[in-house]
């Protein structure tokens, strides 16, 4: 997984990334959790995602948010990240011109990150959110919320109880063409201590499923 260093708009980040044999393959861009509270490219769910996404034919990449590692800048309070995240996907995207598809996945803090970005840039083209805080923030501007997408969460969460994120989810497939994958794991805190594989497997098979579905409907046109 070769490191890279990109320009973001607050200085240089530090990434890794992992390229695609498949030509023209999909692109993952992966946001970790809450710069303030230890998280990093290399938190264990962030990582599990990465090697998840590579296991399925992506393009992956996962960076260090601005003052985390060796990113330059300081910390921004949410805004400065989505534009940390938005400079990634322009590296991404410069050295894939034709890739097939491109998915955000986040953990925490990083899932609302990437839920801002998801309103920002129109090509996103599906998303997986992990214990996103629903308490901590509003997550009101998904209106409209451009696709459906994964979302995952412990029922033991403490940090960000459960029926806070059910709101959110309820609140998302009231909207028209919206379809939220809800999975909820048994005795899952927001760490996920003994719950990467499980994880991983929810967002392999989501996935898959979604990537097959949509070549179904294309070979239907």
């Amino acid at each position: 997984m070769p490191e890279v260093m990109f320009a973001g708009p607050d200085g240089r980040l530090e990434g890794r990334y992992h390229h695609s044999k498949e030509p023209g393959a999909p692109l993952a861009l992966l946001l970790h959790p809450h710069p303030l509270q230890g998280g990093s490219m290399n938190n264990r769910i962030t990582y599990t995602m990465y090697q998840t996404f590579q296991r399925l034919g992506f393009s992956v990449m996962r960076f260090n948010f601005r003052g985390v590692g060796r990113s330059q800048g300081r910390y921004d309070g949410g805004m400065g990240e989505i534009g940390d995240a938005a400079a990634a996907l322009d590296w991404m995207q410069a050295v894939n011109p034709n890739s097939s598809g491109l998915w955000i996945s986040g953990y925490s803090f990083g899932a609302f990150v990437g839920m801002q970005l998801l309103m920002r840039r129109p090509e996103i083209s599906g998303w997986i959110s992990v214990a996103p805080p629903a308490n901590h923030y509003d997550f009101g501007f998904l209106a409209p919320c451009p696709c459906g997408g994964l979302l995952v969460h412990g029922d033991s969460d403490d940090l960000v109880p459960e029926p806070a994120v059910r709101k959110l989810v309820d609140k998302l497939n009231t909207q028209k063409g919206v379809t939220i994958d809800y999975r909820i794991i048994p005795g899952a805190d927001h760490i996920f201590a003994t719950h990467a594989n499980t994880i991983a497997g929810y967002i392999e098979d989501y996935v898959r499923k979604t990537l097959a579905s949509r070549s179904m409907a294309l070979a239907a046109d």
